[in-house]
């Protein structure tokens, strides 16, 4: 395996890692936004009140996006076997 090889190999893992990772984190992020500008504004400083929903729409999120995430994850073993096996 020569470098531009590698870096190709490394180059994909790192984006399709990105793929997973991207709808589950902005929903996280939107989330937690939202509740911490309804904390903002209500004056309620409770440090818990973030995890409750950000855990309930992480998961649903993950029940939604779990179909994407195999195909991505199926079509990347794909392209790493195709290259082993083409030497």
């Amino acid at each position: 395996m020569t470098g531009p090889e590698a870096l190709d190999i490394a180059r994909d893992s790192i984006w399709v890692t990105v793929e997973i990772a991207a709808p589950t984190m902005l929903v996280g992020l939107v989330v937690g936004l939202a509740v911490a500008l309804v904390q903002a504004l209500t004056q309620i400083q409770e440090q818990t009140l973030v995890f409750i929903p950000k855990i309930l729409t992480i998961f649903l999120v993950l029940l939604l996006t779990l179909p994407f995430m195999s195909d991505a994850l199926a079509g990347f073993m794909t392209r790493i076997t195709e290259r082993i096996v083409s030497g």
